[in-house]
């Protein structure tokens, strides 16, 4: 049985620019027009209904720009693959904070978008792990005892820390992933769940994920800024930026 697809949301107030990425996603092998959007409010409405795996944005839209669009994505589903389509380089620094996959800009070559989501495909298939880097940080597990409360709408939960793999950005709420299948939502931001947690074994690997360095799989290049995280015992994913991937590099040596 062959893979499904994977989607791809493009907004762009330019009728013609959609028009253009139309066509390149119809010639990606492993891709599929989700759908399309001309201003930000449209944009999210879609992002929401349609889920896609990729979201091509452009930055200066009508109503949210492509670069608030992104930081919403990325607080409802930070795994999204998100590639910025603008005339403007001025927006990349920007586009670095929110992590974006890759920056095109207008007007650009067929085959340079065709690269881009062939990089997509091997990233979101996880087809270049590190293996040697994963087996330094494996190497050198360490002692965690303890208990977090959590508090929820239906009373308390208590989870083992050694147990707490991976806490994350999910649908705009704080979610808590264990590896024996647990996932806990609390109201809690991420910065006061990293409060509560042993800063010497749960990383802040990027704004929008927390990670158990005990329990982490390997680690495979992402994008121009990013890295994935595979955590081990679950099948949820973690990102971490360039900058934490050379400190946590450091930590292990």
């Amino acid at each position: 049985m062959s893979k499904e697809p994977f989607r791809v949301l493009i907004a762009d107030d330019d009728a013609d620019m959609l028009g253009v990425l139309r066509h390149v996603i119809d010639k990606a092998d492993g891709f599929a027009l989700a759908g399309e959007a001309a201003d930000g409010e449209e944009t999210m409405r879609k992002f929401e209904e349609l889920k896609p795996h990729v979201v091509f944005l452009d930055v200066e839209m009508p109503g949210i720009d492509g670069v608030e669009c992104a930081r919403q994505i990325q607080d409802m589903n930070p795994a999204t693959v998100i590639i910025f389509v603008t005339a403007h380089n001025k927006y990349m620094s920007e586009a670095f904070e929110v992590y974006a996959f890759d920056y095109l800009v207008k007007p650009f070559r067929m085959d340079r978008m065709l690269q881009t989501l062939s990089r997509v495909s091997d990233s979101l298939t996880l087809s270049s792990a590190v293996p040697a880097f994963s087996r330094a940080v494996n190497a050198d597990r360490k002692p965690l005892d303890g208990r977090l409360m959590l508090k929820h709408r239906e009373g308390s939960a208590f989870i083992d820390l050694n147990d707490l793999l991976l806490v994350q950005r999910e649908d705009r709420a704080t979610v808590l992933y264990t590896r024996d299948g647990g996932r806990y939502a609390t109201g809690d931001s991420l910065g006061e769940m990293e409060d509560r947690l042993p800063g010497d074994v749960f990383f802040r690997s990027h704004k929008s994920y927390i990670i158990n360095l005990n329990h982490i799989k390997d680690i495979t290049p992402y994008g121009r800024w990013t890295y994935v995280v595979r955590m081990e015992g679950i099948k949820q994913d973690a990102l971490i930026t360039h900058a934490k991937y050379e400190e946590l590099a450091e930590m292990f040596r």
